[in-house]
């Protein structure tokens, strides 16, 4: 802390029988005033920002640079391995989970029942095109058309999964999410974030809305979460974004939706493109490939990427409670693995539901008005060889800890400015009547 000098100290006093500037007798006075004020800018810094930073616990910061990961959901979650607090008639859980990181949460009330490695950052894959829903669907109404440019799909990367947008093409808004949420199309997810401003501008958005969801591990490199170097989230994230988005209708029914016929048109070049149907690749909603349809599956999204492998965001409703499973990447090397084992998981959480104590809870949506940032350079990442598909809240809390911090700091400080000024009233009371008598 810089020193205050008081500055009188290389000043002459006045000679006896000279009465002194009132300014001088001021100067005197305000010396234990100058001490008070800086008690109060020493109190606020004390108390601000640098000490809730480490009142968090002193874990390493999180994929976007803020807030520790370890800390969301609470202390269990940031544990490795297993996680799950049975009682009395609680089921065991199933054998054969071959996960890196899966979790089982209540949509309602937001408790983690049970969970692995809920915090380790792993390539999302196109489970990431939830965040991408969550941060671009309520920007444009349904009906909203746009006629393809070629700009438009320029990016998309190589080995991309597409629904098959043709420049020069008419869409629907509803007509591009259908495309993202049943063919986990990329070239939809590209039109939409060119009519969202541009990709760039849509990434920031979407880190920025990772962050306000208290999504501390996921850091965002593409909005559609092709294989970038870097691009990274968790099981507990994943689930947030799910969380989040169930509560919008339009994301409920564009992830609930099995099938639907995706329009054709004439093209740029002029040729006619028929409209053709299209089917929702999660297997836990469609019932294929030797996967039965999950009693009660209301969505979200699967993805696939070298990667990443297999990743999979579940939701059922049984009765009044609804489910969200999110598996990341099984190692069994079974056929369908992901949606086997998500499957059980959701078998077990209804069974134990009731039965067994939180080890966690997803953070809430924060209440606030989302203003979007303004958007960084471009920047052009180097993808990783792809062969299938491209790939509340804590902060909030952190941000009112830290203005309540500074609010008591100042409000210490002021107090203490105050007493001084009080106390130097005599000073300045003794010193008149000394020079008056002079």
């Amino acid at each position: 802390m810089t020193a205050f000098r008081d500055p009188r100290s290389r000043q002459a006093r006045p000679a006896p029988g000279v009465q002194a500037r009132p300014g001088r007798l001021l100067g005197a006075a305000a010396r234990p005033l100058a001490v008070g004020c800086a008690l109060a800018a020493a109190a606020a810094v004390a108390t601000g920002p640098a000490a809730a930073l480490t009142a968090d616990g002193g874990h390493g910061p999180h994929g976007s640079g803020g807030a520790p990961a370890g800390v969301a959901g609470g202390p269990l979650l940031a544990k490795p391995g297993v996680q799950v607090r049975p009682e009395a008639g609680t089921p065991a859980l199933p054998e054969g989970l071959s996960g890196l990181s899966w979790t089982v949460s209540d949509a309602r009330t937001g408790q983690v029942l049970a969970a692995k490695d809920a915090h380790r950052k792993l390539p999302p894959a196109s489970t990431l095109k939830t965040l991408f829903a969550d941060t671009v669907l309520p920007r444009f109404t349904a009906t909203t058309t746009h006629k393809v440019t070629d700009q438009d799909l320029a990016g998309t990367g190589e080995g991309s999964s597409l629904v098959g947008v043709q420049a020069g093409q008419t869409y629907t808004v509803a007509d591009l999410w259908r495309g993202v949420f049943l063919a986990s199309g990329n070239d939809a997810v590209h039109v939409l974030a060119h009519m969202n401003g541009s990709v760039q501008q849509t990434v920031t958005q979407m880190q920025a809305k990772a962050d306000m969801l208290g999504a501390h591990d996921t850091h965002v490199v593409s909005p559609d979460g092709y294989d970038y170097p870097g691009q990274l989230s968790s099981a507990y994230d994943l689930a947030l974004f799910a969380r989040a988005g169930l509560t919008n209708h339009d994301f409920a029914q564009y992830a609930g939706t099995a099938s639907a016929q995706f329009p054709g048109g004439y093209d740029a070049h002029g040729k006619f493109v028929k409209s053709f149907g299209i089917q929702n690749t999660n297997r836990l909603l469609t019932g294929a490939d030797g996967v039965r349809r999950y009693p009660g599956i209301i969505g979200v999204k699967n993805g696939y990427t070298t990667n990443a492998g297999n990743t999979l965001i579940a939701a059922a409703k049984h009765g009044d409670r609804t489910l969200i499973v999110t598996v990341m990447n099984p190692q069994s090397g079974m056929p369908q693995a992901v949606y086997h084992e998500a499957a059980s998981l959701l078998d077990w959480g209804f069974a134990a539901a009731g039965h067994t104590s939180s080890v966690g809870t997803l953070n809430e949506p924060a209440p606030v008005a989302y203003e979007a940032p303004a958007a960084p350079a471009p920047v052009r990442p180097q993808p990783v060889a792809d062969d299938s598909r491209p790939a509340g809240p804590a902060e909030q809390a952190a941000a009112v800890h830290g203005s309540a911090s500074w609010s008591v700091g100042w409000y210490v400080g002021g107090g203490l400015a105050l007493a001084a000024a009080v106390g130097a009233v005599p000073v300045v009371r003794r010193r008149r009547r000394a020079a008056r008598w002079r």
